[in-house]
């Protein structure tokens, strides 16, 4: 990549969080917790399932890479936004922009394929239970490549075609971390092209797994739902509600600022918006996946009371 197709841009400039000089401390304090317990959430999930044998199945190999991924996803903008919120000067340097971006689009996208694989897992154990040996290990591990090759090529796509934009003066954006969207109106050379691939290549990694994720749990429903008892209607409930809970902000979320840009004109709501996605749906994702399920109740208290033990 040579320089002078780059920009003469230097470095950006975050705008951050629209919050008042007298209210720094208290956000600071609520955003540092809740990054905490995301991270040590997650951690948590993975480490139940790598030390509980009855975990070792294809649901809760899922599962850890999901924990994994949300770990890592929240880490790409958090402890900047943590750190510029004790900053008076907020910059970002070019190169570490274009990465931010880079693994931001990552990890958005693995997040939506590892749902994906965790629906299907839950369609074929629920509708075809008798054809659930096919989630092998081998199966499973292919899906988890796949996702991480898919989300690869696709931030990989937004990042080239970024380097190749030219950014003349403006320098500032108006986001407390390097969103594309904000990238490329700050841009003086034709986005077209860019535009054009966060549409279309948005509707494949977006659009397609969020509707096999519908499908897959219509089935799952319709199936729990012809046993005549309340008890299968309470495992349509856990099955489903749960995970819908999560998949319906983080994709509508997703839809409203990168599907529809033009629709995107209030920086506010535009920073509401990430933050419900970027902060608390990863920080959410172990008490509605995890800490709300039997077996992990299990993991544990038999995990405590081995602490208690040695203690």
């Amino acid at each position: 990549m040579r320089r002078e197709n780059q920009s003469s841009v230097s470095e950006f400039l975050l705008l951050g969080l629209p919050i008042q000089p007298g209210q720094q401390g208290v956000f600071f304090t609520l955003f540092l917790g809740m990054y905490l317990t995301t991270v040590l959430g997650n951690l948590l999930i993975i480490l139940l399932i790598r030390l509980d044998s009855r975990l070792h199945t294809p649901m809760y190999f899922f599962l850890s890479h999901l924990a994994l991924t949300d770990v890592c996803f929240s880490s790409v903008t958090v402890p900047k936004m943590l750190l510029d919120m004790q900053s008076k000067y907020k910059s970002i340097h070019y190169a570490g922009c274009i990465s931010q971006m880079y693994f931001f689009i990552f990890f958005t996208d693995l997040d939506s394929f590892l749902i994906t694989s965790m629906a299907y897992d839950r369609y074929v154990a629920i509708c075809h239970p008798l054809q659930y040996t096919i989630m092998r290990q081998e199966l499973c591990a292919l899906l988890v490549a796949v996702s991480w090759i898919l989300s690869c090529a696709n931030s990989l796509s937004h990042t080239l075609l970024l380097t190749q934009l030219s950014f003349c003066a403006a320098n500032t954006i108006p986001h407390f971390f390097c969103d594309l969207g904000a990238l490329l109106k700050l841009s003086c050379s034709d986005i077209f092209l860019n535009e054009l691939v966060m549409f279309t290549v948005g509707v494949v990694v977006i659009t397609l797994p969020f509707i096999c994720i519908l499908v897959s749990y219509g089935y799952i429903g319709a199936t729990i739902l012809r046993v005549p008892s309340t008890e299968g209607i309470c495992k349509a409930l856990s099955t489903c509600g749960s995970h819908l809970s999560v998949v319906s902000p983080y994709y509508g979320a997703i839809f409203g600022q990168y599907l529809f840009p033009a629709l995107s004109n209030f920086i506010d709501k535009d920073i509401i918006v990430a933050l419900m996605y970027t902060v608390v749906t990863p920080m959410l994702n172990p008490f509605i996946y995890s800490l709300r399920n039997r077996d992990m109740k299990k993991a544990l208290r038999k995990l405590f009371s081995k602490v208690t033990f040695f203690s």
